[in-house]
This record gives structure tokens, C-alpha cells and sequence, in this order.
């Protein structure tokens, strides 16, 4: 691919050669930036001198964030005052030299800054930039704050949630931010389709990503029954009792009923009017959940699981995310790395795809500012000495 760079200690990868000029900070941006740095790329992540926000969440060791860690291992660090003029020369030329700039500033910053897409492009007309934010970059809506948990209510996706819980009349709380982690995807693979065009045409690229509509194109049923909608309420699987917990089963087709059946002994049930066709089932749909469960009542989880896989019936049991790590398949697919930071290892999971080429995350995560004389002295070409005074002058960090 036109435009690869020669890195320090190139790791292996589908993008090795490529240089991402990383702006990002919390989830969404680091998501999508660290899944190219799994992948081979040299990522320097710009961060302003007091460093990104989560370097400072929890959980920590030592003051190190592995929270922080997992979402930018890989990943080199400058620390570096954007608002001076001696910033802007160096952003400028570090951009001439790399690939790709991701960023989820509110719209605007980065134009006030001086390091939007129309200013970063007259250096390099090949980049291929990507912005991330709540609502877009253009609209009535654009400078709205926002962060997952608003979004998640604004996009209807918290109200789609709770029309499924048939015993609950509020919101569910969340801590999972499916907003961030689901715009950095979708960052992630435009990004990629950018660099396949500059590729064939030679012309960069501004992309606009936005957490709205990420969470709209999760919803494709949602969507579509807001417009259309049904005469009866949507059938949904629920959780079922088990002698010590909850399983979850779904006979998806007419096929995984029948091997149900089967495994559950009930051979009957297959005849019965009630449950014998998809659609029988839809207009009995409480009564067949409740035949179900007064069988799921009297085994334990892995019982279930065991009887359920054996016949081929989709199933599992709700496990903790302290199981799900320990899971064999994951050990066997390599799902999670051990990567290393200033306060010893951790695990962290690897991207969820995998390619002929080696792909993983890490190994290490960079400390604040812990590369900038490396990539000033190594893309520059600066002299220890005006690095130096750079950090007297308080434009860098004041030590690697």
C-alpha cells in the first residue's frame, strides 16, 4: 500500500507501515485506535499534557490504570501542549508523515486548535482523517455534550431496552458503554475502507462518525417496527430458573424446537398445537416459556448446558465476566493477551478477529508522554537539545 512508514520495532500485522497520528481520549477514539495498533500500526496517541481522563480511572495498581491500559496498549505516547505555536509545527509535520488522524474532540476543538481536516489536509493530501462524536459534525445537534449513557437514552435504545422487561416500568442503570465501544468499530472499519480509496485514487479522506448513529444501525429491528408496527408484542427469550441460577435457551428454529423437545423429554410437544409451528408458538409464546422453565426448575446450569449442547440447542448459563475469561475456548482461540505496564501484567481481550498474519494487543502501554523523545528525535529529526528546551519552555511533558 502507497504510503507505509518505516516504525520502530515494526510488530506484524495487515497494517504494518501505516502511522496513526491518534487524538483520542476515553473509549470510542482509543477503541478504534488501539484496533489498529493490534494490527500492526504505529500509533502515536496525542495527549495533552495532564494526559487522557482514564489514565486515572479505575482499576488502578501503582497509579496505573489497566482500564487505560486496555484501550491503548501498543500505543506511543507524546505528551504535548496543543495550544502553542511550537505544537502546531510539530503536529504539522508529524502529519506530513503519517496515515491516518483519529479524533473525538467536541466539533470544533480541532479547528480551533488548527488541526481540523481542511488545515491538516493542505500538509498531507493523502490523509485520511476520522472524527468521532456524539451527534456528527454538522446539524442543530452537533455541539451537544455527550457520552454513552446520553446517547444510549437519546437514540431510543434504553426505551427499546425496558419494552422488553416485562416487569420493570424504568430505565435500567448501565455500566457498559455499548455506544463507544460500537462508533469505534464502525470508526475502525471506515478508516479501512478509506485507506483501500486513497489506494486506488490517491486522495484522502474526511470521515464522520457518530455515536447516534452507530446505537440507530444496532437497533435494525427497532427501526424498522417503529414504522411498521406489529399487531402483538415482539416474543423475547427470556432468562429461565435453574435449581441454582438462570440459563438462557433459544430454539431459534423449527429444527433447535424439535432437538429441544427431544432433550427435554417432552417428545409431545412437537405435536402440540400450541408450540408445533414458528407461528404457533409467537401466539402462545408465555405459555411455551413457561413449560420451558418448569423443566429448566428442576437442573442445575451446567446440566442444562450439558443436554442443551449435546442436542445442538442454542444455551448457556449467565456467567460472570471473571467465567466467561476462563472459558477453554478462549484459551484456545487466543481471545485475551497479557500486556504489561509500569505496574506489572494484566490481561486485556484481543481484537475479535483474526488473520493469517499474527495479530495481537500490546505488549506494553506507554506511560504519559513516555515516547515523545523517541518520535520527535526518531519523525523529526530534533536534537536532544531542542527537545529539551521544548520541555523547559513546558510545550512537552517535562520527562519520558
Amino acid at each position: 500500500m502507497a504510503g507505509l512508514h518505516p516504525a520502530a520495532e515494526p510488530r506484524p500485522g495487515p497494517l504494518q507501515g501505516i502511522r496513526v497520528l491518534d487524538f483520542t481520549a476515553m473509549l470510542a477514539g482509543p477503541h478504534c485506535a488501539r484496533l489498529m495498533a493490534d494490527l500492526g500500526a504505529e500509533v502515536i496517541k496525542i495527549e495533552g499534557l495532564e494526559g487522557d481522563l482514564i489514565r486515572s480511572r479505575p482499576p488502578l495498581r501503582d497509579g496505573n490504570s489497566t482500564y487505560f491500559g486496555a484501550l491503548n496498549c501498543g500505543k506511543k505516547s507524546v505528551a504535548i501542549d496543543l495550544k502553542t505555536d511550537a505544537a502546531k509545527s510539530i503536529i504539522h509535520a508529524l502529519v506530513k508523515q503519517s496515515d491516518v488522524v483519529p479524533e473525538n474532540f467536541r466539533p470544533g476543538v480541532m479547528a480551533r486548535l488548527g488541526f481540523d481536516y481542511a488545515t491538516l489536509s493542505r500538509h498531507n493530501p493523502k490523509l485520511v482523517y476520522c472524527s468521532i462524536s456524539g451527534y456528527g459534525q454538522s446539524g442543530p445537534g452537533a455541539t451537544r455534550a455527550a457520552y454513552a449513557p446520553i446517547v444510549h437514552a437519546a437514540s431510543g435504545y434504553d426505551a427499546a431496552n425496558l419494552s422488553y422487561q416485562p416487569t420493570q416500568d424504568y430505565p435500567a442503570s448501565t455500566g457498559i458503554f455499548t455506544a463507544d465501544i460500537l462508533s469505534g468499530a464502525y470508526a475502525f472499519g471506515a478508516i479501512q475502507a478509506a485507506l483501500v480509496h486513497r489506494e486506488r485514487s490517491g486522495q484522502g479522506q474526511a470521515i464522520d462518525v457518530s455515536l447516534m448513529d452507530s446505537m440507530l444501525n444496532l437497533m435494525v429491528f427497532e427501526c424498522q417496527e417503529t414504522q411498521f408496527p406489529s399487531e402483538r408484542r415482539r416474543p423475547v427469550y427470556a432468562p429461565m430458573k435453574t435449581r441454582d441460577g438462570h440459563v438462557i435457551i433459544a430454539p431459534i428454529s423449527q429444527k433447535n424446537f424439535q432437538q429441544m423437545a427431544e432433550a427435554m423429554q417432552r417428545p409431545d410437544l412437537k405435536t402440540d398445537v400450541r408450540f408445533a409451528t414458528g407461528q404457533a408458538r409467537v401466539e402462545n409464546w408465555t405459555a411455551l416459556m413457561a413449560v420451558i422453565e418448569q423443566w429448566t426448575e428442576q437442573h442445575t446450569g451446567i446440566e442444562i448446558e450439558a443436554i442443551m449442547d449435546a442436542n445442538g440447542v442454542p444455551c448457556s448459563r449467565f456467567l460472570t465476566v471473571a467465567d466467561a475469561m476462563k472459558d477453554p475456548q478462549l484459551a484456545e482461540r487466543g481471545s485475551l493477551s497479557r500486556i504489561k505496564d509500569g505496574a506489572g501484567e494484566f490481561l486485556v481481550p484481543n481484537a475479535p478477529f483474526k488473520f493469517t498474519t499474527p495479530t495481537a494487543a500490546g505488549p506494553t502501554v506507554s506511560g504519559l508522554g513516555a515516547d515523545s523523545t523517541d518520535v520527535l528525535s526518531r519523525l523529526l529529526g530534533m536534537s536532544g537539545e531542542q527537545i529539551d528546551t521544548l520541555r523547559r519552555q513546558g510545550v512537552l511533558s517535562r520527562s519520558d
